[in-house]
């Protein structure tokens, strides 16, 4: 069975539930849309039917979640222009901030969940082919002129930013902040790109089904997933001893679950996703979290690495949208011809 296919099944079965084709059952009494990330289908599509049974135990409602999937910052445009989506469940603060910004997400939506609101976090990581023909261990070695890099877009996709971001943390660390050497760095790198898609389940197709690229640089646990799924004899999963840290912002859209009287089902569906049970769900599917019995759990499953801070190395969001990733910014500078 093909990746595609094995993904696709999983998504229709999912899909199949939530719109409530499955005969025979009864109609929720309420229903939630979760509007997520590219690469979380699979996820939520696991998490979903067991937050359906904890409400039901916890306050004896049926309830129904569908699921909303692409580009984090697409899905933020897409609530923007009139998605209602309930919640969201992102991987970058900046799309959650957008809506803040809207009125749809409360301002202080950071404090109103443990862990800056992030339940679940992960980094950056490396799925090269068998036996790593290659010899990739760290970020320098894909400046090399004969690597071939598949990455989602940064303009496009949360996950591509935090590539771009980690490969330039690594560089202000080796190259002691020297930003002239760290242009050549990310010039090299990113002139080894070899498809920039728009999103991470993209850059996952044109890898393992279109067999293009010499490494394909997502999410830590979108790597180890793959492996899992497609053929961990046909892949190894590299995660670099520098990297960095990778939150999933998670928010009530609160303007969208009051008009759709969700306002306490919301709440409680981000509320579970801390829950131990949850916690370890998300570790089976290979994110890094919290918890501190699910971390002692899974604690060979995840490789050490030094993660790196966006704020501590930029300064934060703001000042990585506006001199990154801007119209004319430090990446439409880096590569032009």
């Amino acid at each position: 069975m093909s990746f595609l296919t094995l993904r696709a099944g999983v998504v229709a079965t999912a899909l199949t539930a939530s719109l409530g084709l499955a005969a025979p059952a009864l109609a929720a009494d309420r229903e939630l849309l979760n509007s997520s990330y590219d690469i979380a289908r699979e996820l939520f599509a696991t998490i979903n039917p067991e937050f359906i049974d904890w409400w039901q135990e916890q306050q004896d409602e049926s309830v129904d979640v569908k699921q909303s999937h692409g580009g984090s910052s697409k899905q933020a445009r897409a609530i923007l222009q009139g998605l209602k989506a309930d919640v969201v469940t992102f991987n970058q603060v900046t799309d959650v901030d957008v809506l803040a910004e809207a009125g749809l997400v409360a301002e202080d939506w950071q404090q109103q969940f443990p862990n800056n609101a992030s339940p679940y976090y992960s980094t950056t990581a490396f799925l090269v082919r068998e036996g790593n023909p290659n010899g990739i261990e760290s970020w320098d070695d894909l400046i090399e002129d004969d690597v071939e890099i598949v990455f989602p877009n940064p303009k496009t996709s949360g996950n591509g930013r935090y590539t771009y971001l980690a490969a330039w943390g690594y560089a202000d660390r080796e190259l002691d902040g020297d930003e002239e050497k760290i242009r050549e760095f990310m010039k090299q790198f990113l002139n080894n790109v070899k498809v920039f898609d728009t999103g991470g389940r993209g850059a996952t197709t044109t890898f393992v089904e279109r067999n293009i690229g010499d490494v394909l640089i997502s999410f830590e646990s979108e790597v180890n997933n793959i492996r899992k799924e497609y053929g961990e004899d046909d892949y190894d999963v590299v995660v670099p001893p520098v990297s960095i840290l990778a939150e999933f912002p998670v928010a009530v859209v609160e303007q969208y679950a009051e008009r759709n009287d969700n306002l306490d089902l919301a709440k409680g569906y981000l509320d579970y996703l801390y829950t131990e049970e949850a916690q370890r769900l998300l570790a089976g599917f290979n994110y890094r979290v919290n918890d501190e019995t699910v971390q002692q759990e899974f604690a060979d499953q995840f490789p050490k690495t030094e993660l790196l801070r966006v704020e501590d190395v930029f300064g934060g969001w703001n000042e990585v949208m506006d001199q990154h990733f801007a119209g004319g910014g430090i990446l439409d500078q880096l590569q032009r011809r």
